[in-house]
């Protein structure tokens, strides 16, 4: 596993010990911000289920401003911790131990607006619609931002959720990806 692009390009990272979290491939990370990017001036992201963090770590190497990184398990925490570091990421960073819906109630308290929010919940856990209609109604993403979800390819997840509008989907073997962004006021 690596940082396939970017300022950090090539950069090894750390897989989250034992067999509770399944990193994103690097050829799937590469889809994803063909997707959206696949670079970006500026922004700030959210990578709700973070893992080792290289969902976020990789929008940091492609020009994110910051990223903030949730994850509820000890061992990830650690492992994103230690990647950031490996990255020099330090200062473009926030990481945070809790469980997804307890961290998006603290930062709707702040307040805060993001471009991109990665979703890649544990597949045989999937709470993507809630999740995403608890970001649709709090405001949780600006007017030209994404979310981002990764889920099983058995997985249908609707054409709309809350104001989002599903803009693209694709498989890649046992993983898809399905991207929404703000369904427009026309």
């Amino acid at each position: 596993m690596r940082v396939v692009s970017g300022v950090c390009k090539g950069r090894a990272l750390k897989a989250v010990p034992g067999s509770t979290t399944r990193p994103t491939t690097d050829k799937v990370k590469e889809a994803v911000f063909n997707m959206i990017g696949p670079y970006f001036e500026g922004g700030v992201g959210l990578d709700l289920f973070a893992g080792s963090g290289g969902l976020g770590l990789e929008a940091l190497s492609r020009g994110l401003d910051k990223v903030v990184f949730v994850d509820r398990d000890t061992k990830a925490i650690q492992t994103i911790h230690e990647n950031i570091q490996a990255c020099k990421m330090e200062d473009k960073a926030e990481v945070y131990r809790n469980d997804a819906d307890r961290a998006l109630k603290a930062l709707i308290k702040r307040e805060i607006c993001f471009d991109y929010i990665f979703l890649d919940p544990p597949y045989k856990k999937q709470q993507l619609i809630s999740l995403m209609q608890k970001i649709s109604e709090n405001k949780l993403i600006g007017d030209s931002g994404y979310i981002i979800c990764e889920h099983g390819h058995d997985v249908e997840l609707p054409g709309t959720v809350g104001e989002y509008l599903q803009t693209k989907h694709e498989k890649y073997g046992i993983i898809a990806i399905t991207i929404y962004s703000r369904l427009s006021e026309e």
